[in-house]
């Protein structure tokens, strides 16, 4: 299999940089359609920065979260020192830092200070820890960056009302208050970006970027490394436009305009199966706290404005539209109000599914 290079973020990486250049402020937000390269983008910057940075990485995708316990367990991760053949518990905070390289794998904790997080079952507990943290790491002359990647995850936890209120406004003491912490936010779901915003009050208090697939340009830069033909970056343009893990898959395949071909019909295929189910089974989504039952002819209605149009713009989401947007067919950006498939593919399995709707 050939080794895929990184390509083309030269744009978000500077951005990113100015952001960590400066005093933490804000809350700062990732998102863009799946299989954008969102976190591609984040691991490669973080190997990319110099040593005066401690970064904390919590990758939320493979985590089972069902509770504040599952949450709280995931940011952290248990630290032992190894002594020869025994193991010694690091006990200050002082010495869980001192040991921290420059990515952390979750938040360092021992035995005790677990116990403390978890005695009251409240975030205060978890979030007051983490301040102490980091102020240790900022008293070593190293500035703390925490990362959570699928964050989404949590957007169905509670307890005692919404950890997305009690997260964000801690977020929002590293960031704006305390100026001790950048935070970084990353995901694929924009709806939940819009839920955040709503119910964690961010006003003037975050700010958002965009990774989306390559433009045209990109794109063609990418197929020459990889020595497209010219007839071949034609159909992968057609039809995968710049999504990153498509175009991934066309380098690792010997007979690239079947495949193409192949992935479009598999697409189209189930698609087809999520819109037209709707016929004969009474589905309904949860939506602002409310069971709604999805309508048929209001999916396609939404659907069929990209028979024309590759994006629109949206006044409200709608329960349709987050079913869509949750079978990840559709993808909202809700910073730029529009609505657009999340891949070019999609958008051309869209198409054959509503010449038959």
């Amino acid at each position: 299999m050939k080794r895929i290079a990184f390509h083309d973020r030269e744009k978000e990486i500077k951005e990113i940089r100015a952001i960590l250049d400066a005093e933490p402020s804000l809350i700062t937000f990732v998102y863009g359609p799946i299989n954008s390269g969102k976190t591609t983008l984040i691991r490669y910057l973080i190997e990319q920065l110099p040593e005066e940075y401690t970064i904390f990485y919590i990758n939320l995708r493979t985590k089972f979260l069902s509770s504040y316990d599952d949450f709280i367990e995931s940011l952290f991760e248990m630290e032992m020192e190894t002594d020869g053949a025994k193991r010694k518990r690091k006990e200050t905070l002082a010495e869980l830092v001192s040991s921290a390289t420059k990515v952390v794998a979750g938040i360092p904790i021992n035995k005790e200070f677990l116990d403390y997080v978890f005695k009251d079952n409240k975030p205060k507990n978890a979030f007051s820890y983490i301040i102490k943290l980091f102020e240790e790491v900022k008293a070593t002359g190293k500035q703390p960056v925490l990362i959570l990647d699928e964050l989404q995850k949590i957007g169905d936890v509670n307890v005692n009302g919404s950890l997305i209120y009690e997260l964000f406004n801690f977020f929002i003491d590293l960031t704006k208050e305390l100026h001790l912490c950048h935070v970084f936010a990353v995901s694929s779901d924009s709806l939940f970006i819009e839920q955040v915003y709503s119910e964690a009050m961010l006003q003037g208090r975050s700010r958002h970027l965009l990774v989306d697939d390559f433009n045209e340009v990109a794109t063609m830069d990418f197929l020459d490394r990889y020595n497209f033909s010219d007839k071949e970056k034609t159909v992968a343009w057609e039809y995968c436009g710049g999504n990153p893990i498509y175009l991934v898959e066309l380098v690792n395949c010997e007979y690239r305009e079947e495949k193409v071909k192949e992935m479009l019909v598999l697409r189209t295929g189930e698609i087809n199966q999520r819109i037209k189910v709707l016929k004969i089974v009474n589905k309904k989504i949860l939506f602002e706290d409310e069971e709604i039952e999805l309508k048929y002819e209001n999916i396609t209605r939404i659907l069929d404005e990209f028979s024309d149009e590759e994006s629109y713009a949206y006044e409200m989401i709608t329960p349709e539209i987050a079913y869509l947007v949750r079978e990840n067919i559709l993808f909202v950006d809700s910073v730029r109000r529009i609505i657009k498939p999340q891949s070019r593919l999609n958008l051309l399995a869209i198409r054959e599914v509503m010449k038959n709707a």
